[in-house]
């Protein structure tokens, strides 16, 4: 299985308990790889052989310019549906980062890691 990855894609989303975080919106960083064979796009040089990553770009600046929801959890979900939907289910995986939780006191960042369709088999 070969990979595509996607990494520090920033995303500003309306997620996040306080209702200022989901009506103000804040910053979010995803890293996503997609599991699959890239030996027929590799050869033939098509596109259409291989998950075209800027449609996974583009589908989730869409996506959370609608989104609004509680818990980050539940946006990785979006995602991973968003993905589906395009390349249907493939072997995923996700790093969702809230890049300014806003948590008195700390400066650092929180993350969600997911996998979908992912064997232990497969690593990444």
């Amino acid at each position: 299985m070969d990979l595509i990855h996607i990494h520090d894609l920033r995303l500003w989303a309306h997620v996040g308990v306080l209702d200022h975080e989901r009506r103000d919106g804040q910053w979010f960083q995803l890293d996503i790889t997609l599991g699959l064979d890239l030996s027929e796009s590799a050869t033939s040089d098509d596109l259409s052989a291989t998950a075209d990553y800027s449609l996974a770009v583009l589908a989730l600046q869409m996506l959370v310019s609608e989104l609004s929801c509680l818990t980050i959890e539940r946006f990785s979900e979006e995602v991973f549906e968003v993905l589906e939907r395009l390349y249907g289910p493939l072997p995923m995986h996700l790093v969702l980062q809230k890049c300014r939780p806003p948590i008195p006191g700390f400066t650092g960042t929180v993350a969600i890691e997911r996998r979908r369709n992912w064997s232990d088999q497969q690593g990444f």
